[in-house]
């Protein structure tokens, strides 16, 4: 690049910015003659982030792999369903159904545990505003006390099912079996693996965590809005000073069993 039609560090960095595939492949081959240190630092960083993209990009594609497969053999309308709130103290168990278009893809989908709260809430917009369809259901501390975690696990996901207003083909769900529907599979850590699960599992804790915000202005004393009704130690001090109010659970699993909770 001669002097004369040398290109600012500005203008380089605006170009870098923008310019995507064979343009930007073009761009940092021409940049590479450029011994100036402040356009090499643009040129490392924007090849950094093409491969950032490019990862993402592969990662994407094998979230949804599974639900391709799966309308390959016929299956159009595919659900993925995961639930939040299984190990909490208090509020509901909820469970979050979503059946996803095949395009657009959406970008960024993860499992929501692994996400920030800000992130979680973005990306539930975007789930909300391109999904097919979209049921949360809820089963409250009262009736997982009744049922048992594994029927209420079975109710919940089933009321989500229900709730989508579509026909149901295949439904695709995290952890193990559940046999909620006949046309069923269970994918170990499918809220990280699979784009539908992991869709139901952001826009189940979205639901939950405002739910448990609403919960803690009728309860203020356990902090349910930072807590959200988990065993945090401040919550069980809480409970020790104060017993138990109208949504802690009566009941938890141990190892397969059923025992009080205090």
């Amino acid at each position: 690049m001669t002097p004369r039609d040398e290109l600012s560090i500005a203008e380089i960095h605006d170009l870098l910015a923008t310019a995507r595939g064979r343009t930007l492949t073009a761009l940092l081959s021409r940049l590479a003659e450029d011994d100036r240190s402040g356009v090499q630092a643009l040129v490392a960083a924007a090849r950094a982030r093409a491969r950032a993209v490019k990862r993402e990009s592969s990662r994407t594609a094998r979230l949804y792999a599974l639900e391709e497969e799966l309308r390959e053999r016929g299956c159009r309308i595919v659900a993925g369903v995961d639930e939040v709130g299984r190990g909490a103290l208090a509020g509901p168990l909820t469970a979050g159904a979503v059946v996803l278009a095949p395009t657009p893809r959406i970008k960024g989908l993860d499992d929501s545990k692994r996400l920030t709260p800000a992130r979680r809430e973005e990306l539930a917009s975007v789930i909300r505003t391109q999904a097919v369809a979209i049921c949360v259901a809820h089963v409250s501390a009262g009736e997982v006390d009744s049922l048992g975690m594994a029927a209420a696990l079975r109710r919940v996901m089933g009321l989500a099912i229900e709730g989508l207003g579509v026909t149901v083909d295949h439904v695709v769900l995290d952890g193990l079996p559940m046999r909620v529907v006949e046309n069923e599979t269970a994918v170990v850590r499918g809220d990280g693996s699979v784009a539908a699960i992991a869709a139901a599992s952001i826009v189940a804790k979205v639901a939950r965590d405002a739910l448990m915000r609403s919960l803690a202005t009728e309860h203020p004393a356990y902090g349910f809005e930072i807590n959200k009704g988990y065993g945090t130690s401040d919550h069980l001090t809480a409970i020790s000073r104060n017993g138990l109010c109208a949504v802690h659970r009566r009941s938890f699993t141990i190892g397969g069993g059923t025992g009080s909770l205090f």
